[in-house]
């Protein structure tokens, strides 16, 4: 009996350019806010994040959605059910589009939105402006994230990897030429950054297409997908009941990271310019977990749909090991450079001490979170969700906050992040217990 090929290598070939993709994505963003605040004020940069939580809100719905049906088509796409795969993406973006029109139409009040919001009145209109932009424009940004997760889930991490790149060159070109009327063009102020995201996100999809049908790749926007786009009640109860709970989970940390924001804030200002230095460096940190995680979720499926469910096993333990080593090496180089590293955001030495004693006490459980994202991810691949959902919840909601808010007056602000690692330790040892007790000793079958 001949033992089983080593999963170390395909994992590292779909993760890399997954990785390289959030760190795009993350540059993109910050570079569009440095050329806001330094081309424009610091106005215009406080214009833009206001409008924060509700893109937060609008995005966490449909990363759901991608969630649920890259789990369906990775098991349509094991089973080589390539029509399946069709009516599954043409379902689930007639849905996408459907969800993102309305917010579309929504962007007409934008003004009353950011009014709800509490936005400051003197950069009211400019936020409004732009958050217009973004509303009426999110048809395009929907179906970008969308198809980006499709793609991942027949197991092509390239493509959407060229096409971001694609996209975030583009857009930091027109970015500025937007805000000064360069080449003739005009001066668009604060949504500028709005109009140069949707421009190169037209684009983008645009040769998207022609390079998918080029290829007759199987989600090129042929015959069978238009077909496929005539939504399919049964298929799209299955990736909504998939999809919801992970859009429920976002928004679930983004409000527990408000309290905590909150309680930072309590101890002045120099705290929150080291809680946003020390979260940069975070969230670059846990690129690998949260890459890892949607590996081990398509991986798990495609198994699934192969009906080689057994394959789960090594599929969690590589993504254990991934998790050890890379993320695990990401931790070790912060150590060693945190100093460094809070001197890229921070110049003001007492701050850097605060930012550093900070990274200190939180960095390494980055690698915990990583564990436990790996467990729920092999769950959702076999249609479990609500349960590694509610462990996620209940760590959140009974331990960070209490914690946090407890610690923070008893010891200062060292207890808030303390309250990070209590948090992760808490998740990782629940969904493996749940995991390896319960959920490994069930029958897993295909969904669909």
């Amino acid at each position: 009996m001949s033992t089983p090929a080593p999963l170390r290598k395909p994992f590292l070939t779909f993760l890399a350019p997954m990785m390289l993709s959030n760190i795009l994505q993350s540059l993109f963003g910050t570079i569009n806010n440095v050329y806001l605040g330094q081309m424009i004020g610091v106005d215009a940069l406080a214009a833009v994040s206001v409008f924060f939580p509700a893109m937060f809100f609008f995005v966490a719905f449909v990363m759901g959605l991608g969630s649920g049906a890259s789990v369906l088509i990775g098991q349509a796409w094991g089973a080589r059910e390539i029509l399946k795969v069709k009516a599954i993406a043409g379902t689930t973006l007639t849905i996408t589009l459907l969800l993102a029109g309305l917010i579309a139409l929504g962007g007409l009040y934008s003004r009353e939105l950011l009014t709800a919001l509490a936005a400051p009145a003197n950069i009211l209109d400019a936020a409004a402006s732009y958050a217009r932009i973004m509303m009426i424009t999110m048809p395009l940004t929907f179906a970008y994230i969308m198809l980006s997760s499709q793609l991942r889930a027949v197991g092509d991490t390239v493509t959407p990897l060229a096409a971001l790149a694609a996209s975030t060159l583009l857009g930091l070109v027109l970015t500025p030429v937007f805000i000064r009327g360069w080449f003739g063009a005009p001066q668009l102020g604060v949504a500028s950054a709005a109009w140069a995201s949707a421009i190169s996100t037209l684009l983008t999809l645009t040769l998207l297409h022609l390079h998918l049908r080029r290829r007759q790749h199987p989600l090129a926007f042929d015959t069978a997908f238009l077909r496929g786009m005539r939504p399919d009640p049964k298929l799209l109860r299955i990736v909504l009941r998939l999809g919801i709970p992970a859009a429920i989970g976002m928004i679930v940390m983004s409000l527990a990271e408000m309290v905590l924001i909150g309680l930072v804030n309590g101890f002045g200002s120099d705290a929150t310019a080291a809680y946003g230095a020390v979260n940069q460096v975070l969230g670059y940190v846990q690129f690998p977990a949260l890459s890892i995680a949607i590996s081990v979720s398509i991986f798990g499926a495609q198994a699934i749909g192969r009906g080689n469910a057994a394959q789960i096993g090594r599929i969690v333990r590589t993504g254990i090991e991934m998790n050890v080593v890379l993320t695990g090496g990401l931790v070790a180089l912060g150590y060693l450079f945190s100093r460094s590293l809070m001197g890229l955001f921070i110049t003001d030495p007492a701050v850097i001490e605060v930012a550093q004693r900070s990274l200190h006490i939180v960095l390494w459980s980055s690698v915990l979170f990583g564990l436990s994202t790996t467990f729920s991810a092999a769950m959702r691949a076999g249609g479990t969700v609500w349960t590694p959902l509610a462990i996620s919840a209940f760590s959140i909601i009974a331990v960070e906050v209490p914690v946090a808010t407890w610690l923070s007056r008893s010891i200062g602000l060292d207890g808030v992040w303390l309250a990070y690692p209590v948090t992760f330790a808490t998740m990782m040892l629940l969904q493996m217990s749940y995991y390896l007790l319960v959920w490994r000793k069930r029958t897993v079958e295909r969904m669909i």
